[in-house]
């Protein structure tokens, strides 16, 4: 049986992209994405559970992440989960998860975290010119839903 390996994110940007150049034209972008969800507990008490995602963006994504994206910015998110495995100086064993991101689509207001970046655009166009609904996809790779009426026993 075949495997799927698929990621669906909604979140927000905890900082700007961090954007590098490399040979041959290539770009890759680093973001960190925070995903809260949020409930009530036994006593009715709402809490709130935020998990940190890092995400890998490459050329044309990672193009429009330098340029539209910012800090606080939502975007929702698909792509594949990696990971990197290495032993550290001290001889530690390590791993890193990251997301490849396969596609991606800004949320929110033009306004909401990025602040000049989207004012040239039109009315529902992002920087490849396709509308804001539409996800942004390329080379190899909203709202935080928060049901404050959903009463969990646990």
């Amino acid at each position: 049986m075949a495997g799927v390996n698929k990621v669906i994110l909604i979140g927000n940007l905890g900082a700007d992209p961090e954007v590098k150049h490399l040979e041959g034209d290539k770009v890759v972008a680093n973001l960190r994405l925070a995903t809260t969800e949020a409930y009530k507990d036994r006593n009715g008490n709402r809490v709130e559970n935020t998990e940190w995602h890092d995400l890998e963006l490459w050329d044309g994504q990672a193009k429009v992440a330098e340029q539209y994206l910012r800090k606080g910015s939502q975007i929702y998110v698909e792509g594949k989960i990696k990971s990197d495995s290495w032993q550290d100086d001290q001889g530690n064993n390590r791993k890193k998860i990251r997301i490849r991101v396969l596609s991606f689509t800004m949320l929110g207001s033009r306004n909401s975290g990025q602040d000049e970046g989207m004012s040239g655009m039109g009315n529902s166009q992002n920087s490849m010119g396709r509308s804001s609904n539409n996800p942004v996809t390329s080379g190899p790779g909203v709202d935080n839903e928060e049901d404050a009426s959903d009463d969990l026993p646990f």
